[in-house]
């Protein structure tokens, strides 16, 4: 990597100021984040994770880490939106390093400017990489036809390739779930315009329909047995998921203490006369929020490396991934909770920045892994799975 392309440097405190000033507007409008999209592709932030011989930045999991945590704290729902984005380039990244060159196609087409989608999620699909209701249809000539509909699809504003899995109970060897992008152009994909939540606006997550949409032969990159699956490609997608959206979280909650810290030099209290920051009430606030949150970055850039470097955790990979994203949401969730006490009643106002990550910060339960199946998995992991 060189000096200037660093996450501090690539991200730097203008276009942080910039991105932090239309996240309100986007917010508001409900409106998606292209203005912010189109300055992150103009300076290469979509090939951030593409190797610098194939046209990117060359940068490892642990330095998306960073930048997106730093992104994060100006627009938390861009940083979401572009991190579906990473996450296949990070998971092409990771196979390409161990010499499996199925998802190569991703890297060069995302250091050309192409935006890739992750049409992974389904209501009521708990199963998630493990199943699927949509349905995968194989074609003659070694296509697939995707029927289904998939939900929480960020970017849908914007995406051009879009990464899908179906199960295909018609083949020989089925039932196989089985993984394939489609292009934007396909006919039978349909986007709806569903979104107008809480938070997360601007990532403008609406639903995807496929009505038969085809990924060509050449981009069905996995046939795999439904269930848990030790195949690479299934963990690099949980690996470079569950981290980029952490770090997120972990960007979010840093600028919630940031305002915070603020809030309580800049009030004073009308009973002492003194300013906030001197109540041992709001300092003790202050203190452990960032004391949590200090715990944070170590431990999602050491997992980071950890993955980049192939480090056996062996069974305890899944508990350290799902457990990290857990923590990292929780502490998120903590460290606004304090913010939004030490700062006051102002951020119960809808245009409050405060108030926007406090609605913001709520989205990570959602996403997987949720406590439930986290703490399924890291007792798995420790007392092996029960037995019927």
């Amino acid at each position: 990597m060189t000096a200037d392309t660093t996450p501090g440097t690539l991200l730097d405190d203008d276009l942080l100021t910039r991105f932090r000033e239309r996240a309100a507007g986007y917010d508001r409008e409900n409106a998606f984040f292209a203005e912010d999209l189109a300055e992150l592709a103009d300076l290469g932030y979509l090939g951030a994770l593409v190797p610098a011989d194939l046209g990117g930045l060359g940068w490892s999991l642990a330095d998306v880490v960073r930048a997106q945590s730093r992104l994060a704290t100006a627009a938390p729902a861009t940083a979401l939106g572009v991190n579906m984005h990473l996450v296949w380039t990070g998971v092409a990244r990771l196979l390409h390093d161990r010499g499996d060159d199925a998802l190569d196609f991703v890297l060069s087409e995302a250091a050309a400017g192409e935006v890739f989608a992750f049409g992974i999620s389904e209501a009521g699909n708990d199963l998630m990489l493990f199943g699927s209701g949509t349905v995968a249809d194989p074609q003659p000539d070694g296509s697939v036809r995707y029927t289904g509909r998939k939900i929480f699809t960020s970017l849908s504003p914007a995406w051009t390739r879009l990464g899908v899995h179906g199960l295909d109970t018609a083949s020989v060897d089925g039932p196989k779930l089985v993984y394939g992008f489609i292009d934007r152009e396909d006919p039978d994909v349909r986007t709806l315009d569903d979104w107008d939540t809480i938070g997360m606006r601007a990532t403008q997550s609406r639903t995807t329909v496929l009505d038969g949409a085809v990924a060509a032969s050449d981009r069905i990159v996995r046939r795999l047995d439904p269930g848990p699956n030790p195949d690479p490609f299934v963990f690099a997608i949980f690996a470079c998921f569950e981290l980029f959206l952490s770090a997120v979280y972990a960007g979010l909650a840093e600028r919630a203490l940031a305002i915070a810290v603020d809030a309580a030099r800049s009030r004073t209290s009308a009973r002492t006369g003194l300013p906030r920051s001197e109540d041992p009430a709001v300092r003790r606030r202050i203190a452990e929020a960032a004391l949590a949150l200090d715990a944070v970055a170590p431990q999602l850039v050491a997992l980071a490396d950890d993955v980049a470097d192939g480090t056996d955790h062996g069974a305890f990979w899944f508990a350290k991934l799902s457990g990290v994203k857990v923590r990292t949401v929780q502490t998120a969730r903590e460290v606004v909770d304090a913010a939004v006490r030490v700062a006051g009643g102002a951020t119960y106002f809808a245009g409050n920045e405060l108030g926007r990550l406090q609605r913001d910060v709520l989205a990570g339960v959602f996403h997987p892994s949720s406590d439930d199946a986290a703490l399924n998995t890291i007792a798995n992991a420790w007392l092996g799975p029960v037995q019927d």
